[in-house]
């Protein structure tokens, strides 16, 4: 059975490259090339590949983002694609998940194709392990202007404006778009650090506000304030975040 094998990278020199390298391969079938993470999420879902090749750096949805928004399911076995900084090789080296540094060679890239089809030959738990461990130590990838959230089966990507304000529902973050509601299967402090600070507002402890979305603000008695958005929601900023009120503009 050959080793089907997907290739995901927003540069087509760096696709050319690989494609060209794995063709001759006779174990390796290739199901696929895609320049944008939110494409190769769909594509993933719908045919899961053993082998992935995934670029780090890529605009929109960089790879970290196409990861998260496979969620903790069986992951295929990965190999990164990266220009990414030297922390970010070692994390690879220490926990034995392989990575091509571009610019790469034949050579180096035959050392991470034999690595990998030995993992895909020999799958357990230990390779979700190392990846995922991988993916601990790596700083946290920053949210360009959408969010993906898996509903139904499905992948739902929502659009950073949009959102009112999110909510803290245990360990999932609630987002609030008009009169719907996704369930983002992360922690409102884990959001709050991706989230561009200039426009998401941290109030309490169980909420974030988008900044934008905010049409008055009420000072409360006891030192708080109360937050009217466009829609009527009402939303209150507590003492302890008081200093967030110059975040919003307000002296």
């Amino acid at each position: 059975m050959k080793i089907r094998t997907l290739i995901v990278d927003d540069e087509s020199l760096a696709r050319d490259r690989l494609r060209q390298l794995l063709q001759n391969e006779p174990e390796i079938e290739i199901i696929g090339e895609y320049a944008d993470g939110r494409e190769a999420v769909t594509a993933i879902q719908k045919t899961p590949p053993d082998l992935l090749f995934l670029d780090i750096q890529m605009p929109e949805l960089d790879g970290f983002g196409v990861l998260e928004a496979l969620g903790a399911g069986p992951m295929p076995v990965i190999v990164f694609v990266t220009a990414f900084d030297r922390f970010a090789v070692k994390a690879f080296e220490v926990h034995a998940v392989d990575y091509l540094l571009k610019p790469f060679d034949r050579e180096r890239f035959q050392k991470a194709l034999g690595r990998a089809i030995e993992q895909v030959r020999n799958r357990d738990a230990a390779v979700q392990q190392r990846q995922s461990a991988v993916l601990a130590e790596l700083p946290p990838s920053k949210i360009t202007d959408r969010l993906a959230v898996k509903s139904g089966g499905h992948v739902v990507w929502v659009k950073l404006e949009e959102i009112d304000w999110i909510g803290s529902a245990d360990n999932y973050a609630e987002l609030h778009v008009g009169a719907k509601s996704h369930l983002l299967r992360e922690t409102l402090g884990a959001l709050e650090t991706r989230l561009p600070p200039e426009k998401f507002v941290r109030i309490s402890r169980s909420a974030i506000v988008n900044a934008q979305r905010i049409k008055e603000l009420h000072r409360l008695f006891y030192g708080g304030c109360e937050l009217v958005l466009h829609d009527g929601t009402r939303l209150t900023l507590s003492r302890r975040y008081r200093d967030k009120l110059q975040q919003l503009g307000v002296k």
